[in-house]
């Protein structure tokens, strides 16, 4: 992309030694790495949508000469930051996603500080391309098809496998005990990652199992980061608690649970003891999301006679920490 150069305005001679002031427009040009590059694009693009707004001022003296293509191959994070209208569209539909309903664009300007004339135009542009759907009647707006386009390939392209996958089998490697990767799917989890250490007994929890949530220390975890109202709904009575063996589980009703998920809550991970497989006790950390709502949980299982109780903290401990990097990495935030 060329340099972007300030117009001249031809002057007297008199007035052109005034030393001329730089255009902002000039200034990002002068910032923008290699192109190619994605920080190359992203900064090419900020300095399109910068030369673009701001004002061209005339200037005395002839034209400055072109920027050299290095000197613009720095500092791209630093351009890309000066692009409010890209940021403040991404704002807008996080805040709505965010939301249980729509909202009112004045509630969006307010929520997040901006004009109502920038919200009303941005939400334009956004209800142009789907995705936003503006409700005529209650005068609100919604995510539209386009964003659910986007959250649809977001689970095609299976992110939390890819992520996780690779940061389970370095906790594998490091503790010697299988790990897994799990999703809350109605009432049970479902394996998604599943990295078995060498040497230790084969496991039910293989990718694509389910297992009902309230037994797991997957589901467990998972669910002491849901609002208890969400918990409530999914087990409204005795019905929905079941066992896998003749030995009945500690928790099989809501009061139970809920004073189980209150003990989650308050040591930081979730445990099982041998109700998934007798002889097997598993401990697990949930994954958030930037809301806070849980994605996953990452546990790992052991034979409870190979770990002393007081040693289940410390391993408790690595679990979280691999729990918190995953959040991260999905750009959510640590539990």
């Amino acid at each position: 992309m060329p340099a972007i150069s300030p117009a001249v305005s031809h002057q007297p001679e008199a007035t052109q030694s005034t030393p001329a002031p730089r255009p902002a427009a000039q200034s990002a040009a002068e910032t923008v790495p290699e192109a190619g590059t994605v920080a190359g694009i992203v900064a090419e693009t900020a300095a399109e949508t910068v030369a673009e707004t701001v004002p061209v001022v005339a200037v005395a003296g002839p034209a400055a000469p072109t920027a050299p293509k290095a000197a613009r191959r720095a500092a791209g994070a630093k351009v890309a930051s000066k692009v409010p209208a890209a940021e403040n569209t991404l704002r807008i539909l996080k805040l709505l996603a965010s939301k249980r309903g729509p909202m009112a664009a004045s509630n969006i300007a307010t929520a997040l500080d901006l004009p109502r004339s920038s919200v009303y135009h941005l939400l334009g542009v956004m209800e142009a391309n789907g995705f936003v759907l503006h409700l005529h009647e209650e005068q609100r707006y919604g995510l539209g098809i386009s964003a659910f386009e986007l959250s649809s390939a977001y689970s095609r392209q299976e992110p939390l496998s890819r992520l996780g996958r690779p940061m389970l089998a370095s906790l594998v490697d490091a503790i010697g005990e299988s790990a897994h990767l799990a999703v809350l799917h109605g009432r049970d989890v479902l394996y998604i990652v599943e990295e078995r250490a060498k040497n230790r007994p084969s496991l039910v929890t293989d990718v694509g199992v389910r297992l009902p949530s309230h037994l797991t220390a997957s589901g467990r975890a998972i669910l002491a980061a849901l609002p208890k109202s969400q918990v409530r709904a999914l087990y409204p009575n005795a019905a929905a608690f079941t066992a896998r063996h003749e030995t009945e589980s500690p928790i099989m009703k809501y009061s139970a649970l809920s004073s189980h998920l209150d003990q989650v809550r308050q040591r930081g991970y979730a445990t099982e003891h041998g109700e998934v497989t007798p002889g097997f006790g598993s401990i697990a950390a949930a994954v958030t999301d930037h809301v806070g709502w849980p994605t996953a949980a990452v546990a790992v299982t052991f034979l409870e006679d190979k770990l002393p109780a007081d040693q289940w903290p410390v391993l408790a401990a690595r679990i979280q920490k691999v729990a918190d990097e995953l959040s991260i990495r999905i750009h959510g935030r640590p539990a």
